[in-house]
């Protein structure tokens, strides 16, 4: 339904208490909100029948922030936890976003007009650009009240309350202030630095405003992950925000005045345009002074973010969190890694293995590469047991590198992975063949170790019998036999078959055999907690 045109508008400004323009909205007290996906959640619920009211400026502008928050939080979460509710619900909050995103351009451009064009000078009316402006504001505020009514009845609220319960439990699974939202918090720094970059490069009025979301992300992930980082940076975050947020609204101004010809005359065009590149410039300058410098804020909050080995560290976590939301049975695949790290050690200290003499060059970790494998090796169960190694290895192709990895080295962990059972693998295989050509024989060693350390897992194949609380191993050379002794192994037990056929790849790669036997004292799974490696000639 379209309105008719305002004879007359009024230029007094529709919220007296607002001293000054922000594109937050106005500055009118109210209850500071709570944090965290639940409580934003329930907020969204609160504010439609707030805005429903009469799609109010404020109502209106407190709706889709808390709709803007919990779409940037399952954002975040979604590289953590790969549950499709995510995708669902960032969905559906965007519709009912965008709907109101031009409602709520008008009712901040009607606040610039007015104190652009002197709202309280008596002769303000006499300007035909507010004049025009405002009428054009008041026309479409009413199209788009009528458009947004639509839609926020389409808002499917049955369903927001059922995820108001369920996505805070599972984000609940990492807790706030870890290392992996450290991780996450450094992705999106890394993006909104490059962002500020490109804007200073080619000071667009796109780029400003692709920085000013990015700066948005920012902020929203450190706000609600990261507590004690967002009591030092919370304040200059927000108010980096409401800058480069202001400059966008001045441009759109301005893109809007030239598209409705609100000029009569080159005199009021260019008089406007001197007001708003004022306005503009100040904006600019405040923001170059706190991030343009060797004092950059740039600086400080990346030196609070993780880098060198707790980079390394924390892309582990990352993966390993992943995985943790995939797996059926990740305390397997947790007991499957240390087993795998104690017996590379091993091998690597009798000279066997990547990273050992004939394998000094490489610009990677091979042994990070085996714990990721083997912290992800059981990714493909979560779509069902049969064949399983190879849904693992296309998820983890498909997964987007964390930070502080390589490409390189998340190929070889899904080529790795994909070998852990089933068909060994060929040199001139598929999956090998992704690889470059020194990594190779590299991935069928780690594939070898990953394969009998899967195999050991004694607990695992008892369906979680035994009282041992840590794997425990220890591997000595004898001659050319290659002895790997594994607590809670025992050649009797139905596992040894299984020990027996795994050891195969190990054998072929290491060219020498393997012998599992029992470590002595473990009395089938009995004796002490702590990690036992022994490496011997």
């Amino acid at each position: 339904m379209a309105a008719s045109p305002v004879s007359k508008p009024s230029l007094k400004p529709a919220n007296p208490k607002i001293s000054g323009i922000t594109s937050a909205g106005s500055t009118s007290a109210r209850p500071k909100p709570k944090l965290g996906l639940r409580a934003w959640m329930e907020r969204v619920l609160v504010e439609c029948d707030r805005a429903a009211a009469g799609f109010e400026a404020d109502p209106v502008h407190d709706l889709r922030v808390a709709l803007r928050r919990c779409r940037s939080l399952a954002d975040g979460l979604m590289a953590l936890d790969p549950d499709p509710s995510w995708k669902e619900m960032k969905k559906a909050g965007k519709k009912l976003f965008q709907a109101l995103g031009e409602l709520r351009d008008m009712q901040v451009m009607q606040e610039w007009i007015e104190k652009l064009s002197g709202a309280n000078d008596p002769n303000a009316s006499n300007d035909p650009v507010a004049v025009k402006l405002i009428d054009h504001v008041h026309v479409r505020e009413a199209v788009c009240k009528q458009l947004a009514l639509k839609d926020l009845n389409q808002f499917d609220r049955k369903q927001w309350r059922q995820w108001a319960r369920a996505l805070p439990r599972r984000a609940g699974r990492v807790r706030p202030g870890s290392v992996v939202y450290l991780h996450l918090a450094l992705e999106k720094w890394t993006t909104a630095y490059d962002l500020h970059k490109h804007a200073l490069r080619t000071r667009s009025q796109v780029a400003l405003h692709q920085l000013r979301i990015g700066i948005k992300r920012f902020r929203y992930t450190v706000e609600n992950f990261l507590p004690r980082q967002h009591a030092l940076w919370g304040d200059d975050l927000k108010e980096l925000q409401d800058l480069l947020g202001e400059v966008h609204d001045l441009d759109v101004l301005w893109a809007t005045a030239i598209e409705i010809q609100a000029f009569p005359d080159a005199e009021s065009r260019s008089r406007w345009r001197e007001k708003l590149n004022v306005e503009r410039a100040k904006r600019i300058e405040r923001y170059r002074a706190k991030m343009v410098g060797r004092q950059s804020l740039w600086r400080v909050w990346r030196a609070e973010l993780p880098a060198g080995p707790q980079l390394r560290a924390a892309a582990m976590s990352r993966l390993r969190v992943w995985a943790g939301y995939l797996d059926p049975d990740f305390a397997h695949s947790q007991r499957v890694a240390l087993l795998a790290l104690l017996l590379y050690d091993g091998l690597k200290d009798a000279g066997l293995v990547a990273g050992s003499t004939r394998a000094t060059n490489l610009d990677y970790d091979s042994r990070a590469v085996l714990q990721a494998a083997a912290l992800m090796h059981d990714v493909g169960k979560a779509k069902g047991q049969e064949k399983h190694q190879k849904r693992s290895y296309r998820m983890i192709r498909r997964l987007e590198r964390p930070l502080g990895w390589s490409a390189r080295e998340m190929e070889m962990a899904a080529v790795v992975a994909r070998y852990h059972r089933g068909a060994l693998p060929h040199p001139r295989g598929k999956s090998l063949q992704v690889l470059e050509l020194p990594d190779r024989p590299i991935a069928m060693e780690l594939a070898g170790v990953l394969r009998l350390a899967n195999a050991l897992d004694v607990r695992h194949a008892r369906h979680g019998d035994g009282s041992e609380n840590s794997p425990r191993l220890e591997v000595s050379l004898q001659d050319r036999v290659v002895v790997v002794r594994a607590a809670g192994y025992s050649a009797l037990d139905g596992s040894a078959e299984g020990v027996a056929a795994a050891r195969h790849l190990l054998e072929t790669v290491l060219r020498r055999p393997v012998l599992v036997r029992s470590l002595r004292g473990s009395a089938g799974g009995g004796g002490s907690a702590g990690p036992v490696l022994v490496a011997g000639r």
